[in-house]
């Protein structure tokens, strides 16, 4: 069976050794220790994941996130960084990153994280081609965007999840609980700080539109309304 291919940039010798030795026995590690030469690459190559550290020379991981997801919605991307603000995992987040990992992590967990990431991005697809109409979008869960006339916004596939997620429950209450559970397989705090990043920017695509809206529900959780 062909391995994985991903996309490692770290400039950290020790720490790159260090990981591309445990994860080369399960995936085939492509490795690069200053940002701009890894987005230059990045092109050449048909990676599956990308794990990138956030300080780096010449690009930070953050531009090169923002470069990769300008020409491919999909890829999940992994940040790693020596910080643990909360305005980097927000940042991150924003960006479309799918996960950050904090300086020092386990071997282990990053292993774990990215077999999860994976088996998303390569699972069948969310529905037989099935679209959805929202106001004056359409909207495809398997092509991960929106479109409305001849704009068109992309989505990361946990947006496109998480909107998938909404219209199949439109005019519901859906519990937090239940959406951390469904997306990210668990509920805590950092997975509840990107669940409201992922819902302000669908608000902030949908707020021209007069009869759709996503409406906070005190203590319980959200609830897309999309009104005839």
């Amino acid at each position: 069976m062909e391995k994985s291919k991903i996309f490692y940039v770290e400039d950290d010798p020790t720490l790159a050794f260090l990981t591309i030795d445990y994860l080369e026995q399960y995936y085939e590690i492509t490795h690069y220790s200053d940002g701009l030469e890894a987005i230059k690459n990045f092109y050449k190559n048909d990676f599956d994941l990308c794990i990138l550290d956030v300080m780096l020379p010449k690009k930070d991981g953050f531009e090169i996130a923002q470069e990769i997801r300008n020409i491919n919605s999909e890829i999940p991307i992994l940040f790693l960084s020596a910080k643990s603000l909360k305005e980097d995992r927000i940042k991150g987040l924003k960006l479309g990153a799918d996960d950050f990992l904090v300086k020092p992590f386990s071997l282990e967990e990053l292993s774990l994280k990215i077999e999860v990431f994976l088996k998303r991005s390569q699972k069948a697809p969310l529905v037989q081609n099935k679209a959805y109409k929202i106001g004056a979008f359409s909207f495809n869960p398997n092509d991960y965007c929106l479109l409305k006339n001849k704009e068109k916004i992309n989505l990361t596939e946990r947006e496109s999840a998480l909107l998938k997620l909404f219209l199949d429950n439109k005019n519901e209450i859906l519990k937090r609980e239940k959406i951390l559970t469904v997306l990210w397989g668990e509920d805590d705090y950092f997975m509840g700080r990107s669940l409201d990043v992922f819902i302000s920017r669908l608000r902030k695509i949908f707020k021209e539109e007069e009869n759709v809206r996503i409406e906070n529900i005190p203590r319980i959780g959200f609830k897309l309304v999309i009104e005839s």
